[in-house]
């Protein structure tokens, strides 16, 4: 296991790793908009979009305010935790994801809310210039997750 990732970003892997099994292909830490940041953003064989937030903690939920922002952005919205995490916590009319660094499992799948063409075009674009700029930092040391060198 990697000791340089944070317990968030490890339940991340492990959703980016399941979702991959339902033939979605995903990304970590897209900002939609100016101060938003999504945890994992996920895309469907048919195009849907897919937002994940990763909690590893009671307290890592609780100071997240910035959620229902996230709903704007995606056709379902998911939380991600770990087994021991309280469910309890999490409201029932979201999609519910059981987590750990390796993979995970679809518990509850949220209510689908389509996204209109135009931002659905706009989200597209957004994930493919973030997934071509996160390869290419990974080949060229000049060049940023964000882009900038």
């Amino acid at each position: 296991m990697n000791e340089d990732l944070q317990p968030g970003q490890l339940l991340a892997r492990g959703v980016c790793r399941h979702l991959r099994s339902h033939d979605f292909v995903s990304v970590e830490e897209l900002v939609p908009v100016p101060g938003l940041r999504v945890d994992v953003m996920a895309l469907g064989p048919k195009g849907e979009i897919w937002v994940v937030e990763c909690k590893s903690s009671r307290a890592d939920f609780q100071s997240d305010n910035k959620w229902h922002g996230y709903l704007d952005w995606c056709d379902r919205f998911f939380w991600a935790v770990g087994a021991d995490f309280p469910t309890e916590l999490l409201p029932a009319d979201t999609g519910l994801i059981i987590a750990d660094p390796y993979d995970a499992e679809i518990i509850r799948t949220g209510p689908e809310t389509k996204l209109a063409p135009a931002r659905r075009k706009v989200m597209v674009q957004k994930f493919a210039r973030h997934a071509a700029l996160r390869l290419q930092a990974l080949r060229d040391p000049r060049v940023t997750p964000s882009g900038i060198p």
